[in-house]
Formats: structure tokens, sequence, C-alpha cells
């Protein structure tokens, strides 16, 4: 759950590489959000994808901060749920989603699907 924490804090601070640190080289990511904004389903792979993940959110909003309320240690995976909060970079509009993260773990790194 560390891992996940200090990705988490990362995320929040704007740290790509602390972020990229606490996964798996070979990670993937199945975010949700492109689909609940109109668009299609993608998977990002690897490191280059979490950073193509987080370039993508740059271009779309120009704040974003993940808030946990809960962290479930179910052995080699983690279930967490929280709030994410986001302001769109041109209409500055805020808003506020439910988050869900379902990972897996190998060798102490983030290795499964997020969120």
């Amino acid at each position: 759950m560390e891992a996940f924490r200090r990705g988490i804090d990362a995320y929040n601070r704007g740290d790509v590489e602390t972020v990229l640190e606490v996964h798996d080289p070979e990670v993937e990511w199945r975010p949700a959000l492109q689909v609940l904004l109109g668009g299609k389903a993608t998977v990002y792979r690897g490191h280059e994808g979490v950073r193509e993940f987080l370039r993508d959110l740059d271009e779309a909003f120009s704040e974003g901060h993940i808030a946990i309320r809960e962290i479930r240690d179910l052995g080699d995976r983690l279930l967490a749920e929280g709030r994410w909060l986001l302001r769109g970079k041109e209409s500055g509009a805020q808003t506020e989603a439910s988050l869900s993260f379902l990972m897996d773990f190998e060798s102490g790194k983030v290795g499964g699907d997020l969120p």
C-alpha cells in the first residue's frame, strides 16, 4: 500500500518520475475517464503509456487532485476508492468524480490495471 500512496502523492504534486518509479515497466492502465468524457476506451501500456496518459490529462485539465477515502489490502491486490477533483483547462469548470483503483502488485510495484 505504501507504493500506492507514494504514487498518489506524486501525482498530486505533479511528480511524474516518482509516479513511474512505483509502477512496473510493463504496467497497463485502463482508465474509464476517456469513456466518461465521450471518447473511446484506451489502454496505456508501460511507462511510456503512463506518461502519455498524464500528458493527455494535462492537455484537458489545468488542475487535478486525487483524495483517497479508503484502501483495502487484498493480498497481492489493492482496492482504493476516493474522489478526483479536476478543473477544465479551457473552461475553468471544476468537476468532482468518484474514483476507484484495482491494482495488482509485482515485486512491490504496481503491475495491474489503473483506474
